[in-house]
């Protein structure tokens, strides 16, 4: 009986932790691709780029990374390093975020679930 309750909050605690650490994800991998449009329309439009929809949308999704970076950064760094060092932490966040889940698969037995394919 106690056995089975383990196993049971096992499977309700390793399911939760995978959920997380899949929004987070998520989350991580949409405020990338909103760093890489952003400067690919950067390079695409140029001068006129502050007037693209496109572009200001993508700036605001991408801007709370960038903000608090800049918030946190010495006033040496321009705007462009700013960005370049949000883009470069994402990034490792993810990979850091895609191995925890991995390792979570597999240490939890779980490779083949909904989750871990």
């Amino acid at each position: 009986m106690a056995q089975t309750v383990l196993v049971l909050n096992f499977l309700v605690l390793t399911s939760f932790m995978l959920t997380l650490l899949s929004l987070t994800q998520l989350v991580l991998y949409i405020a990338l691709l909103a760093l890489i449009g952003q400067g690919l329309l950067h390079v695409l439009a140029g001068v006129g780029r502050d007037n693209n929809v496109f572009y200001r949308v993508l700036q605001l999704v991408g801007s709370p990374v960038t903000r608090a970076l800049r918030r946190l950064a010495p006033r040496a760094f321009s705007d462009a390093q700013v960005a370049w060092l949000s883009f470069v932490l994402l990034l490792a966040l993810y990979v850091a975020v895609t191995v925890a889940r991995a390792d979570l698969c597999i240490a939890g037995g779980l490779l083949g679930q909904a989750g871990c394919r």
